[in-house]
């Protein structure tokens, strides 16, 4: 695989097709070419079942070199022997699970380290539901009201992730679980970051550092509060909805792209992305 100063990040709402048409995780397969592909099962309650789920399909999709990450102490994460694992890696996919796990096992330490070697060097990294999360280097862990609505007083869980991009969160199984309330308390905590929430089966293709390109069945959904007038966090009334003013909603389908830089999104009609695919 040829190699560019920075590489890709293809960022997956969660609960990707595995089956009939598996369409995200072909996109991973052609990017991984005859390389090696290696997917780490850290976030998961149940690593092994995890990985037998992925193994078949990336075998069933032409994987020659899959190996298996699983780290289960900060002692693991500093292991020659796992590192290794990662030696030569074209991409790294993280399964779901919990978030928390892969920050407090993997941050600053040797694998972490190897992860961003990938990264810059041009490999491919790989993320869902959980493993979308820890992208960015602020990360969503929890909170927001249960029914999906926007209070003041709700409370937004964040922590650090990964850093792999940076001035955004990202949100995931998002209209399936309602979370529109979820990321618009963490924006408008947080306006200069940019709120990205990711259907099921949807994913972000991000080369370059700079823009991505959206690929699957659902949207995706930017929140960008740069020109917020106003928010009511500070109302003593906790039951209270959240106000904001001025802040931007855009909404994406299968291959439209979107700036990071400039936060403007930009049409690519679906049925050429789909060719694209077909011939690459």
């Amino acid at each position: 695989m040829s190699r560019g100063r920075t590489g890709t990040l293809i960022i997956i709402g969660g609960h990707e097709n595995k089956d009939d048409d598996p369409l995200i995780l072909k996109e991973i397969v052609r990017r991984v070419d005859d390389g090696k592909l290696v997917v780490a099962t850290v976030a998961a309650e149940q690593p092994d079942e995890m990985w037998d789920d992925y193994e078949r399909v990336f075998r069933r999709l032409g994987v020659k070199h899959l190996y298996k990450l699983d780290v289960e102490s900060r002692e693991d994460a500093c292991s020659d022997r796992k590192v290794q694992i990662l030696h030569d890696a074209d991409a790294v996919f993280f399964t779901g699970g919990d978030q928390l796990k892969i920050t407090t096992l993997l941050g600053a330490s040797p694998i972490c380290e190897r992860l961003r070697e990938i990264y810059h060097g041009g490999g491919t990294i790989c993320g869902t539901s959980a493993g979308a999360s820890v992208m960015s280097d602020t990360m969503l862990v929890g909170g927001g009201g249960d029914d999906g609505s926007a209070r003041v007083g709700h409370t937004v869980r964040m922590a650090p992730g990964l850093a792999l991009m940076s001035d955004v969160l990202i949100d995931q199984h998002f209209a399936e679980r309602g979370r529109v309330g979820r990321l618009l308390g963490a924006v408008a905590q947080n306006p200069r970051l940019l709120g990205i929430g990711i259907d099921e089966n949807t994913a972000i293709v991000m080369t370059g550092g700079r823009r991505f390109q959206v690929l699957g069945d659902g949207a995706v959904y930017a929140f960008n509060a740069w020109n917020m007038t106003y928010a009511n966090l500070t109302e003593e009334s906790h039951d209270r909805a959240l106000s904001m003013f001025g802040t931007r909603v855009d909404v994406l389908s299968q291959g439209d792209v979107y700036d990071l830089a400039t936060r403007t999104p930009t049409n690519h009609p679906a049925h050429e992305v789909e060719e694209q695919l077909e011939t690459a």
